[in-house]
């Protein structure tokens, strides 16, 4: 990639923050708009977890291939092509039929997503070179989904009150244009040196574990238990069969040796824990304060704004306090919050009054504000950047799992305990598991950032890079992971 000028490395970055913004408001806005959804297409709680679970799911299936794939032949050409299916499968899903139709249209938004934000994320690494201003690039990055999340629940239940649900797809239409002209005229093509071949059976692997696991989780409730021990199997098995084939290619989807590094790893499920609990939140906030508490969409938006405010200001500071004193008080701040926020509500019953409600929404605004910095930057600093595609799509994949299992735990837990007869008496004990679920979560963020960002987690993530491409690994930068007293290079 040719030397780009400040103002063009910003402009860079622009265009890839759009990728992301539809992508992340586009779930957001979802999340406002499923009770609206539930009444016009009669839906289940399975029903309603598959329009977004179908999406997520086919997203992480396909995220590694996407950023193998543009490494390969070329990062601009894959997002280009990402913009063109991502805007047309939101045109189909505004205007499905059924839910079938819907959850079908959601999964080819789906295909178009898995080549927007890895390779957004592989061409600001190529573009900002220098870690200082890589990690404000990322916060910048993060600062979007704080943007999504501000701007989706009033956006999404404005346009669900006026207008209908279905209308809530139609603004990606603007903003997937914009960014596909301006990608064409101002995003260098980039591709890396050396690119890991496809890998079909890896692949194939991958969507058998996923796939199976999230049927097996989301049908429990209302399957037999032969069918669901049947999915579990499956799942099982395609998880053995990755741990002993991937590392058998010379050139495997998933480059195991990443997880020899104790910050990557740890990021790595940080990511899967701080996105279940995300997904999980917004999934039982929004079915409470619409089906519960009887508000519109537009005022449930508006009791959601505290966290997604929250967030918006937190999440640049962290991309700031990233590059300046490493990732871990950012992990410890985020892990704390959520941990709190979790509790509230499984320990007090904190949507019963206003007061802890806003006080939950407000701590768990803090938390994801902050964490989204620190997983992004330790899964791509310090590798190699020839690999940066394939690096960034292991830390949006782990994001996407995550979303995934938390809407099929929590949903699955929820559709257990309720009563469809008494559905407002018995949704807050029914809910109490779920909000358990979300505060071990908020644990696993703040044992796993305090374990996974010492010196011995510097140490095996410096190992790691040697072992992965001597020649090209940046020097003390491994994974993201610095000093705490000493400010990044």
């Amino acid at each position: 990639m040719p030397e780009l000028t400040p103002r063009h490395r910003l402009l860079v970055l622009a265009i890839c923050c759009m990728s992301l913004l539809i992508v992340s408001l586009d779930n957001t806005v979802l999340n406002v708009a499923l009770p609206s959804m539930q009444k016009e297409l009669h839906a289940s709680v399975a029903g309603l977890q598959w329009t977004i679970d179908a999406y997520t799911l086919v997203l992480a299936s396909l995220l590694m291939l996407a950023g193998s794939t543009a490494d390969r032949i070329g990062r601009r050409r894959i997002f280009k092509a990402g913009l063109v299916i991502f805007t047309l499968g939101s045109v189909l899903c505004s205007l499905a039929p059924n839910l079938e139709s819907l959850v079908a249209f959601r999964m080819v938004q789906a295909v178009g997503g898995s080549m927007l934000n890895p390779v957004a994320m592989s061409i600001i690494t190529n573009t900002f070179t220098d870690p200082r201003e890589r990690a404000r690039a990322i916060g910048a990055w993060g600062a979007v989904v704080g943007i999504s999340m501000a701007a989706g629940p009033l956006v999404g239940g404005l346009l669900v009150d006026s207008v209908g649900w279905r209308s809530i797809f139609w603004i990606n239409l603007p903003v997937g244009l914009a960014a596909l002209l301006l990608t064409w005229r101002y995003v260098p093509e980039s591709r890396a040196p050396k690119a890991r071949r496809p890998d079909p059976v890896g692949q194939l692997l991958v969507i058998a574990l996923l796939g199976s696991l999230t049927y097996a989780i989301i049908e429990a409730p209302s399957s037999g238990v032969a069918r669901t021990a049947a999915f579990g199997a499956i799942a099982v098995a395609a998880l053995l069969g990755i741990l002993w084939y991937e590392p058998r290619r010379a050139e495997p989807l998933i480059d195991l040796r990443f997880f020899r590094s104790a910050p990557f790893s740890g990021a790595t499920v940080i990511a899967v824990s701080a996105f279940a609990a995300l997904s999980g939140f917004l999934f039982l906030s929004t079915l409470y304060l619409q089906n519960v508490r009887g508000l519109d969409a537009l005022h449930a938006g508006l009791w959601m704004l505290p966290m997604a405010a929250m967030c918006f200001v937190c999440a640049p500071l962290s991309g700031r306090l990233v590059g300046s004193r490493g990732p871990r008080l950012s992990l410890l701040i985020a892990g704390v919050a959520t941990t709190a926020s979790g509790l509230l509500f499984a320990a007090f019953e904190a949507e019963t009054s206003n007061v802890t409600l806003v006080i939950g929404y407000v701590l768990f605004g803090l938390g994801f504000g902050f964490v989204n910095a620190p997983i992004t930057n330790t899964a791509v600093s310090g590798m190699p950047r020839t690999q940066a595609g394939v690096a960034a799509a292991v830390a949006s994949t782990s994001r996407q799992i995550g979303g995934t299992l938390g809407v099929a735990v929590i949903g699955a837990v929820l559709a257990s305990g309720i009563h469809a007869s008494a559905y407002r008496e018995t949704f807050v004990s029914a809910a109490r598991p779920g909000w358990w679920i979300l505060t071990g979560c908020g644990l696993a963020v703040l044992v796993l950032g305090a374990l996974t960002s010492g010196r011995w987690a510097r140490g095996t993530a410096e190992r790691t890079a040697r072992q992965l491409a001597p020649a090209e690994v940046e020097t003390r930068e491994p994974v993201g992971a610095r000093s705490q007293d000493a400010p990044a290079a």
